[in-house]
């Protein structure tokens, strides 16, 4: 419970609350403990929309699969970090996704409307919960808008380039690992895998990136938009 509780004081939603206050909280938001193995299904697409999840170990994925079949990558969701709020909190009665865990994983499930209403036990600090679950709400729709650049690109190419370029500001380095497989990144970009695969190998071949499954190098002096 210890190690649980470090996680979750680093996750956004639970910023500035220390551990004894933690610990009323979670009992007040009727937290629950749940594990899945991998690939099963956290939530389905359908299911009710009134649960926000933490991360506690392992890692999740949300997708979003179409009347063929063909899965999209919506997001993929590390310890620490939260999912399902923004259909919680958006009024949908259904889940428009389903989330499924990539690796074996540990998951806290909060009642979205005990977050909302305050409790008798935790009051002082469910003003603060709520400041972060907007702020949260905030920085991932800066996080959709980014994706709809990367998507609204034309060519395969430079949705890669786009997502790749992105990955490297964000580790403040040209070397880096993405959080996905060649067929993660495809369903990711909204491409076919082997026109994926292709790109990739034009790009090794002109210089432009150096790459080894998940891992990047990227040459940017050579790239021209």
């Amino acid at each position: 419970m210890k190690n649980n509780l470090e996680i979750l004081q680093s996750c956004p939603l639970f910023q500035g609350i220390e551990a004894g206050n933690l610990r009323e909280m979670l009992v007040c938001l009727n937290a629950k403990r749940i594990f899945k193995v991998k690939s099963e299904a956290v939530f389905q697409e359908g299911d009710p929309a009134n649960c926000v999840g933490a991360v506690l170990s392992g890692a999740l994925q949300i997708e979003k699969i179409d009347f063929y079949g063909n899965r999209s990558i919506v997001d993929r969701i590390a310890p620490a970090q939260i999912f399902g709020e923004s259909f919680a909190f958006s009024g949908v009665e259904t889940m428009p996704v389903r989330c499924v865990a990539i690796e074996p994983s540990e998951i806290l499930l909060l009642e979205c409307n005990r977050i909302t209403q305050t409790c008798c036990n935790a009051c002082a600090f469910h003003s603060r919960m709520i400041l972060n679950l907007l702020r949260v709400v905030a920085e991932k729709n800066l996080a959709f808008n980014q994706k709809i650049a990367i998507l609204s690109r034309r060519t395969t190419r430079e949705k890669l380039m786009t997502y790749l370029l992105d990955q490297a500001k964000r580790c403040g380095s040209a070397s880096f690992t993405i959080p996905f497989d060649r067929q993660g990144l495809a369903d990711y970009l909204g491409v076919e895998r082997s026109a994926l695969s292709a790109e990739i190998g034009r790009l090794r071949a002109d210089g432009v990136l150096e790459s080894d499954r998940s891992r990047f190098i990227l040459h940017p002096e050579v790239w021209n938009d």
